[in-house]
């Protein structure tokens, strides 16, 4: 499975962004979105499971990023609005091609055998 993930770049707080992530290879069954900040580990960001369309997100991009996503694309977005400093990090795409996982486990970053290669999202102040 290859993945390709695109959107990043630099812009000020407050401002918007919109990743894309683009899977081709194998049928994926969720995808998610996992950001490194400086001197961080890797972060669940949000995720997204195709069967019953369930979403994710982690607390500190709620109400701010949404994931969203078209099945038959293999294409998962995530539209990142208020943009704080904090959220600097490299933002990686990942997939699982498992057809078992949960809902309560789409934030784990195990449960993903394919990632991309990150794009880099800078917030500045």
């Amino acid at each position: 499975v290859q993945l390709q993930a695109s959107g990043g770049g630099l812009v000020q707080a407050g401002t918007s962004l919109r990743l894309s992530c683009a899977a081709s290879g194998r049928t994926l069954y969720a995808m998610g979105w996992f950001r490194q900040g400086p001197g961080k580990e890797r972060e669940f960001v949000a995720g997204i499971r195709w069967r019953g369309l369930n979403k994710v997100h982690d607390d500190s991009v709620k109400g701010r990023f949404t994931i969203s996503g078209d099945k038959a694309k293999n294409t998962v977005y995530l539209q990142m609005n208020s943009l704080k400093p904090e959220d600097t990090a490299i933002y990686y795409c990942a997939g699982t091609t498992g057809s078992g996982i949960i809902v309560s486990s789409i934030r784990c970053a195990d449960q993903y055998d394919a990632w991309g290669q990150g794009t880099q999202v800078t917030v500045s102040s």
